[in-house]
């Protein structure tokens, strides 16, 4: 791993709308000190009280600023997908694993004919959905709604709903929950 102390500190005082100056006072330390930490050159090591000091003066504790962090997964593959099962859906896949433990759940259904996706008591949150293929019936509040291929719905969860595919073709549509409710 190549971890240049230089330039993070750099990167966390131009983040904190610092000057080397302003860092080198709030420090108790040299500008002349702070720009060859930051500079490329920086040929002689820090010491380890002076780095806390620096540290100290931009808000961040040595571990945070030791801290490698990974890049979070941002594309999933189909094969990625986690099968829920008894949800009255032929097909009933989380699209993001671990994403019940996130803000957001989004999720891709297919109906059959007739089937249907168990009645949802009121719960805090949204619901987000658009149909893929064939029509889906959302009912929410006893009034039905018809959505159709390449339309969507929203609402919130504060009643009793529940989808389904009143027709005779397979429907299938992604769905966004949020928080999840899972």
């Amino acid at each position: 791993m190549n971890f240049n102390i230089g330039n993070k500190i750099k990167s966390l005082r131009l983040t904190s709308d610092l000057t080397q100056e302003e860092l080198a006072n709030r420090a108790k330390l040299t500008k002349g000190f702070i720009s060859q930490v930051e500079s490329e050159h920086f040929e002689t090591s820090i010491s380890l009280e002076s780095l806390s000091d620096i540290l100290d003066a931009l808000g961040i504790s040595l571990s945070d600023f030791f801290k490698t962090t990974q890049e979070a997964q941002i594309v999933y593959s189909k094969k990625e997908r986690i099968p829920v099962d008894n949800t009255g859906a032929s097909r009933f896949e989380l699209l993001v694993p671990g994403s019940t433990n996130y803000e957001m759940d989004p999720i891709y259904i297919e109906l059959l004919p007739k089937e249907k996706l168990e009645k949802a008591n009121p719960h805090p949150g949204e619901q987000f959905g658009f149909v893929l293929k064939g029509s889906i019936t959302l009912i929410k509040n006893n009034i039905e709604y018809l959505i159709s291929k390449n339309n969507c719905f929203y609402f919130t969860s504060d009643q009793r709903h529940q989808i389904l595919n009143k027709s005779n073709k397979p429907a299938a549509f992604i769905w966004v929950l949020t928080p999840p409710q899972m």
